[in-house]
């Protein structure tokens, strides 16, 4: 959320020749399959990329097959759910409320912050439950940031993936069932945000 709203904000109000440059990256996640967009992460986060000059301010060699790493590349992989929201709660404003604001010489942070954040509340909280929602429930780039290591890079869809390939029904079953709750829940509580904003979610 703190990486996305800065980015739909810009998205949102921006007039630069970059902007449909910059929402095509951020949407990339959408349609590019998980594990390609997980390999370049991987190698971004490895020894010889960004991990190996990031990595030592945390403490690690690599970001990669950490706990650390996983959460990197689920910041990516999720964006478009979180951003794309946010960026329609801000655009569906409009100008006029934020030039009016202007006019009773309301700085920018006070325009965003007593003027924007409250009428796209609805946005927020769309983006915040799709973006973690998605990334409970991801597997691919998962499984090529972080392997599948107990204890540290081992989630829930990966359990699944393991209960089943050891034919341990009963398990896989009961994270399934959980999985599919959790799902259900979240597309009736993003509904009913959009019903109460007067908007459509799906």
């Amino acid at each position: 959320m703190i990486i996305g709203t800065p980015i739909a904000w810009w998205l949102a109000w921006s007039k630069s020749r970059w902007k449909e440059v910059v929402a095509t990256l951020v949407a990339l996640p959408l349609v590019l399959p998980p594990t390609v967009l997980g390999f370049y992460i991987l190698l971004a986060l490895g020894p010889n990329g960004l991990g190996g000059w990031f990595g030592p301010w945390f403490g690690l060699r690599t970001f990669a097959f950490t706990f650390e790493g996983l959460v990197a590349g689920s910041v990516l992989y999720s964006m478009p759910f979180v951003v794309q929201p946010i960026r329609n709660a801000f655009e569906a404003i409009g100008a006029r409320p934020l030039e009016v604001a202007a006019t009773l010489r309301a700085s920018p942070l006070d325009r965003f912050f007593t003027i924007a954040l409250p009428l796209a509340i609805p946005g927020f909280l769309t983006g915040a439950v799709l973006g973690f929602a998605h990334t409970v429930g991801e597997f691919g780039v998962i499984l090529m940031i972080g392997g599948n290591i107990p204890g540290e890079t081992k989630v829930l869809s990966i359990a699944i993936y393991d209960f089943v390939e050891t034919l341990r029904w009963r398990e896989a079953h009961i994270l399934s069932a959980g999985m599919l709750v959790f799902a259900f829940l979240v597309i009736l509580t993003v509904s009913l945000l959009a019903r109460r904003s007067g908007r459509r979610a799906f």
